[in-house]
């Protein structure tokens, strides 16, 4: 039992003696350093600036005057990567197209001889518009370890083909493996894919090429997991994963190599220069040691071996911006789905799982519009995987900015009180169970909470970005999957068992659909009918549904 008590005084008599003497001399120094804030703001210092010590300097940065520089900075990215030899594993950070290292790639890409390639990324570059895709049009990699393949058709066309291999891993899973490779940790344990492909080595890493008759055999099988349970509960060993060459864009960088980065270019940036041998950063801007106040840097400088000029304009992947009527997407990037009034009903239905004061993650396409119908005076934080919490709207033309997009690569803002950090933070929240609910699509849920929305294996290689994360904490995090009744043909999405591969085993405990709700028994198993769209009828539900279900006694409706 905690123990309440009304003053430190009152705290110090239930302690020890030793015990009380530390909570005293603790709180004169509170004290101590109060007065020199105050002290330094009288000053024209700001307190949150000064440095709480007893010394003339208050507020100043005490650096040491005869600093040399180390030689880091070099004159172009081609001079930084001339030495990089084929068969190195890069780590490209970024996520879609935000904070990636363009400058770098172009320098590797005009280097033809520079072959086999093993690149380890979040996200592969699209078609035509930059990111790691001139490597994978060249040919020069062999080998992608990433979680989300997207809309490159290039490179799913050539892993299907058996062109280039492809390990598919958890973006959070991608995230920790750096971290424990800049740790000098073999690896860790996940709950993360457990009971899925990522567990059983499901998921081929690379096909063979098609025989005469268009045939095609693994070439190389998935890795298989080492499984074990911790308090009841499954989880897999994830190896470290240790690059040779990191890539990586940053807005500020001194001579020294210490890195300052905007808003949602910190994803993996922070991570892959870590867990490299060398670290290459592009520099949107060069200042001279000393210019970089310590409390702005995000990346201490002994991570970092190499320095380039950022030479190669940014590019941003989807632009969607706020008008009074809406959200107005840019055509060129991602036209209008045609079935957006059944996509609104879910959406406003949705909406409804968010409670003032959660904190929750919405996934891509219509999970994401939820957010848009959230009742007046419903105070919800937003959390997107690449990095932010306290997401807000789209942006209008003035306020938009390369820098801050979400998890599906559109441009937003931040609400007061947002905060920024790296992937290995936003998934220690996800994976932590610190997120209330997190609202997911899907392919196919099964009756037991099964969910399917990451590919169809042989067509799309869509990959699981980072789901498997989200759902892989269901006794914390609600999980919540929104989707159409059928498919475009007609066919039921909510089936006994899930034909595609999963992404989570028993972890959606409510279905919302265009036609209903149903609520889900992740212990028992099982479908429970708890409301019907207005226009629709149980019996039609009945008919387009690939599972039995239960009906509520309390049937609504919405």
């Amino acid at each position: 039992m905690l123990a309440r008590f009304t003053s430190v005084r009152a705290a110090t008599r239930a302690l020890p003696r030793a015990s009380a003497a530390r909570v005293v001399v603790a709180r004169a120094n509170l004290q101590s350093q109060r007065s020199y804030a105050v002290a330094a703001t009288s000053a024209g210092f700001s307190a949150l600036d000064s440095i709480p010590a007893k010394c003339d300097n208050v507020g100043d940065v005490p650096y040491i005057k005869d600093h040399t520089e180390g030689g880091k900075l070099y004159p172009n990215a081609a001079e930084a990567v001339k030495d990089i030899e084929s068969g190195s594993m890069i780590l490209s950070a970024g996520f879609g197209l935000c904070g990636t290292a363009e400058t770098i790639i172009t320098a590797l890409h005009e280097r033809p001889e520079l072959k086999d390639l093993t690149v380890v990324s979040n996200n592969a570059g699209n078609v035509g518009q930059g990111g790691l895709y001139p490597l994978i049009a060249s040919k020069q990699i062999s080998k992608m370890i990433l979680s989300y393949v997207g809309t490159n058709k290039t490179l799913s066309d050539a892993y299907i083909n058996g062109e280039v291999a492809l390990e598919l891993s958890p973006q959070g899973t991608i995230a920790e493996r750096l971290r424990s490779a800049a740790a000098g940790m073999p690896g860790f344990y996940t709950r993360t894919g457990a009971g899925t492909a990522v567990e059983t080595g499901g998921i081929p890493i690379q096909w063979s090429r098609p025989d005469a008759n268009g045939k095609q055999t693994v070439a190389v099988p998935g890795n298989k997991k080492e499984a074990r349970e911790f308090d009841g509960k499954r989880y897999i060993f994830e190896p470290a994963l240790k690059g040779d060459v990191a890539i990586f864009r940053a807005w500020k960088v001194d001579k020294a190599g210490n890195c300052v980065f905007r808003y949602t270019t910190r994803a993996f940036a922070t991570l892959v220069a870590k867990a490299a041998r060398i670290a290459i950063v592009e520099a949107e801007n060069i200042v001279e040691v000393g210019d970089l106040h310590p409390m702005e840097i995000d990346l201490p400088g002994i991570y970092v071996n190499r320095i380039v000029p950022s030479t190669v304009e940014k590019k941003i992947e989807l632009v969607t911006l706020h008008t009074e009527e809406g959200a107005e997407v840019d055509p060129d990037a991602a036209p209008m789905n045609p079935n957006q009034e059944a996509r609104i009903r879910i959406a406003k239905r949705a909406s409804k799982e968010l409670k003032d004061g959660f904190y929750c993650n919405l996934g891509v396409g219509i999970p994401v519009l939820a957010a848009n119908y959230t009742p007046p005076g419903v105070n919800v934080w937003l959390q997107s995987e690449n990095g932010i919490l306290g997401m807000g709207r789209y942006p209008t033309k003035e306020q938009l900015d390369a820098d801050v997009i979400n998890a599906g690569k559109e441009t937003v803002t931040l609400r007061p009180g947002a905060s920024v950090f790296d992937s290995a933070e936003s998934f220690t929240m996800i994976r932590g169970g610190h997120v209330d609910v997190s609202i997911l699509g899907a392919m196919e849920i099964s009756q037991n909470g099964d969910l399917a929305n990451f590919m169809v294996p042989g067509h799309l290689v869509k990959g699981m970005g980072g789901a498997m994360d989200l759902v892989s904490n269901p006794e914390s995090t609600k999980v919540v999957s929104v989707t159409m009744h059928t498919d475009k043909k007609g066919n039921p999405k909510i089936l006994e068992e899930c034909s595609l591969p999963v992404t989570g085993v028993r972890v959606v405990s409510r279905i919302i659909t265009d036609l209903a709700v149903f609520d889900v028994d992740l212990e028992k198993g099982g479908l429970t009918l708890v409301e019907v769209a207005e226009g629709h009828t149980v019996d039609e539900i009945k008919q387009k549904t690939g599972a039995p279900f239960k009906v509520a006694d309390n049937l609504g409706s919405f």
